[in-house]
């Protein structure tokens, strides 16, 4: 097994990250950071803000969002009980969309400036 994985589970497990609600707020805040990141990086690309990289910040928000579904689904599969038990089931099942979204906000913005970075007779559909 990969040694992050083999961390991120023993986090879930060990009660760093899984304790009650705590993993699904802390999947929820990186899906909502990730949104907004995803959210920049998309009006940078779009020409609406100057300042920054959009595509850093398409792959910052692809990687953030990436971790926050992770988070999500970790805290999903460990979770006992169900939903109105406390233990952040719903949180966690609200996280997996924010995180998605964040994903393909920031490829949208990616493959933005992909096809703002090349002429215009080298653009194929």
């Amino acid at each position: 097994m990969n040694t992050s994985a083999a961390t991120l589970i023993a986090a879930v497990e060990g009660g760093v990250v899984g304790d009650g609600r705590t993993g699904a707020n802390l999947a929820l805040a990186v899906g909502a950071l990730g949104l907004v990141l995803g959210w920049l990086a998309l009006t940078r690309a779009g020409g609406r803000i100057s300042t920054g990289n959009a595509r850093t910040g398409g792959l910052a928000a692809i990687a953030v969002g990436t971790v926050s579904a992770v988070l999500a689904v970790l805290h999903l599969a460990t979770a006992s009980g169900g939903p109105g038990t406390g233990n952040g089931l719903v949180g966690a099942v609200v996280a997996v969309p924010l995180g998605l979204g964040a994903v393909l906000l920031g490829h949208r913005a990616h493959t933005r400036c992909r096809y703002a970075d090349q002429p215009a007779d080298q653009m194929t559909a």
